[in-house]
């Protein structure tokens, strides 16, 4: 593996490194949206900027979208801790439409199941993985370092990461390119500790 690319933003972009976008959708990044990431919609301009920048490096970009039933246990109406967000086909599962979507989308949680991770969906009665296809298209690209950007910090976006480091990428989170839900005070400072032990390079910009 080569080492991740923790630099600038113009120098992070080469072959071997991809971009995954977490979760940029309208129920997070949006005001209005059901489970609102405090600071969800401010974030779009600058994920576009790297998205952009990752383009012009040739490194492949792929999204992932929240893509649920709209009955399932991962929902606080089924027994889940979470409202009700992302139901396939309707507006709050769109991506952001602000966003620049350049790449492809792995869609998860799609049989009502815990969709934290882009690597790995989880039946939420009995916790029995099961892959997406996100390593598979990330392996077909000779992908190395992951850089991973999005929603939300303390969840998707660690549950991604931690996911990649266990699968031997090299991986990258930039602490301006997400937000955290806090669910818990002092969830956002966790996250960084549980990555940082685990081998991300947690870093500013």
């Amino acid at each position: 593996m080569t080492e991740p690319v923790t630099g600038p933003v113009t120098e992070r972009y080469r072959p071997g490194v991809a971009l995954l976008v977490i979760d940029m959708q309208n129920d997070f990044a949006a005001p209005d949206g059901s489970l609102y990431v405090p600071g969800g919609q401010e974030l779009i301009p600058t994920v576009n900027a790297e998205i952009e920048q990752a383009v012009a490096a040739g490194s492949p970009v792929v999204y992932t979208q929240d893509w649920h039933p709209p009955t399932t246990p991962h929902f606080s109406t089924g027994g889940g801790i979470w409202p009700p967000h992302c139901v396939r086909e309707t507006v709050g599962a769109r991506l952001h439409p602000a966003l620049r979507v350049e790449g492809t989308v792995v869609r998860k949680g799609t049989g009502g199941e815990n969709g934290y991770s882009g690597f790995t969906v989880r039946d939420p009665l009995t916790d029995t993985a099961q892959a997406t296809e996100l390593h598979t298209i990330l392996m077909t690209r000779e992908i190395a370092t992951i850089v991973v950007v999005g929603l939300a910090g303390d969840h998707c976006v660690k549950a991604t990461a931690l996911d990649g480091r266990a699968r031997g990428y090299q991986v990258v989170v930039p602490l301006a390119l997400t937000r955290f839900v806090r669910l818990q005070p002092g969830d956002d400072t966790r996250a960084i500790t549980e990555l940082r032990d685990a081998g991300v390079a947690v870093v500013a910009s």
